[in-house]
């Protein structure tokens, strides 16, 4: 039941189909033409064959004369019962004047014929045939003064189309079987690839995507098929290697916090402490906890914005936004001895989400401040033709270059930095509201040669 079931069958079934339906068309078509045309013939020689017979004929005064008698050993009428014709000459009261044929002896009865004759078809006696008739007046000063009637069987027109007939049914029948199975094979091997990609789906696991299909360089769909098969393996592969790494890096993550409050509270409980250490081991504990809890924050944002971050649009004043984020940062750098600079112009319009996009320079600022050791950043922000740019540069330590492609990843530090407290995940919540926005962010930076970021945002 699988087996009939399956396409390839199903396949060669409509091919089987299609040609039986076709071949009976054509068929009947070349049936019926070559009916018409073998009846048309025969009514053809009939019809001739009376209008000579009628036109030899001697007429006197109004009678049929017949001279000497006719046999049918003459060569006139020899080649009438050689094709099978039967001819036969009556008088206006229908006694038979002459005849020959193999019908000469049995004329058909008749009514008044038209002046350009009348054909009858009428089945022949003791005999699963039928006979075509012919009878054409003959006339004499526009009187009829007798008939002439030409017969036929049919047997030979009928022989003839039989064999057609066979002829059609054992070919097309032939025919459609083997279509069938030349469309099973065909089938079979078009659909060779696909068998090919079931096996690799089944083959797939989470734990496994690296399985790729064979690409055929062919060009046709099943080649396109299986190549966007491998690009979705690939989308997937990449997806739970970032998914995993996600999850490895947030248990390491959380696990630092845990493992040093654990530490704390393992050093207080082994014995009577002085006041002054419980109270270096509660704000030990209150750091530890406020880390966690921005942690989980952060991977909650993230989380959140998965599927689209839900925006808050409203007119903002941009330059306003910068400024005040740039003074509560302020202290910050002025307790590293850094300058924090501002160049904004008086008022940039933009519609956007207020506490997003404050969170979003905030990260951005803060980061900054955190990696730069000496000198200043600065915040500066211009219009553009279709956006407003926003650049936060710095004379920090810089990023190298090969770590630039992956700053915006979550979880990803450079290893100089690794040592600093944050959880990685800054930049990637910056990148998320960037792109909630409709903007773009980027950065230009070289070790040892400060950072700039680039954020672009519409109008």
């Amino acid at each position: 039941m699988k087996q009939i079931k399956s396409l390839r069958t199903r396949i060669a079934v409509w091919i089987t189909g299609l040609i039986l339906l076709a071949l009976g068309t054509f068929g009947t078509f070349v049936y019926v033409n070559l009916s018409l045309s073998l009846h048309a013939a025969i009514d053809s020689s009939l019809s001739l064959t009376a209008a000579q017979t009628a036109a030899s004929l001697n007429v006197d005064n109004g009678k049929i004369i017949i001279s000497e008698p006719i046999t049918p050993e003459e060569s006139g009428f020899q080649a009438f019962s050689e094709r099978g014709l039967t001819l036969i000459v009556l008088s206006k009261d229908g006694t038979i004047l002459e005849s020959v044929g193999p019908y000469r002896n049995t004329p058909q009865a008749f009514e008044q014929a038209s002046p350009n004759g009348s054909f009858t078809t009428i089945p022949i006696v003791n005999d699963d045939d039928a006979m075509r008739v012919y009878t054409l007046p003959v006339l004499d000063n526009q009187q009829t003064v007798g008939w002439v009637q030409v017969m036929q069987s049919l047997g030979s027109a009928r022989d003839t189309l039989d064999r057609l007939l066979l002829t059609l049914l054992l070919g097309g029948g032939l025919l459609a079987i083997l279509s069938g199975f030349g469309g099973y094979f065909l089938a079979t091997r078009v659909l060779s690839p696909i068998d090919s990609i079931t096996r690799t789906a089944d083959a797939i696991s989470t734990e496994d995507l690296s399985a790729r299909l064979p690409l055929l360089d062919t060009e046709d769909e099943v080649s396109r098929l299986a190549s966007t098969f491998n690009n979705m393996l690939a989308r997937l592969e990449n997806g739970f290697k970032r998914e995993r790494q996600f999850t490895a890096d947030a248990s390491h993550e959380l696990r630092t916090p845990l493992a040093a409050m654990q530490a704390i509270l393992s050093v207080v409980r082994e014995g009577e402490r002085p006041v002054s250490e419980y109270h270096q081991a509660l704000d030990d504990l209150a750091d530890e906890t406020n880390r966690m809890r921005g942690l989980v924050e952060d991977l909650l944002s993230l989380a959140r914005g998965e599927d689209g971050l839900a925006l808050h649009s409203e007119t903002l004043d941009l330059s306003a936004i910068l400024s005040d984020v740039a003074d509560s940062l302020h202290p910050l750098a002025q307790a590293k001895g850094l300058t924090l600079t501002t160049q904004l112009p008086s008022r940039l319009s933009i519609t956007g989400d207020m506490d997003a996009l404050i969170r979003l320079f905030v990260n951005l600022l803060d980061n900054s401040i955190k990696y730069t050791e000496k000198g200043g950043i600065t915040v500066s922000a211009q219009v553009e033709t279709e956006h407003v740019l926003v650049e936060i540069s710095d004379t920090g330590v810089g990023i190298p270059k090969e770590h630039l492609s992956r700053i915006f990843e979550r979880f990803y530090r450079v290893e100089s930095a690794r040592s600093s407290a944050g959880t990685g995940l800054g930049l990637a919540i910056a990148r998320q509201i960037v792109l909630a926005h409709g903007g773009e962010i980027s950065v230009i930076s070289a070790s040892g040669m400060g950072t700039t970021f680039i954020v672009t945002l519409p109008l």
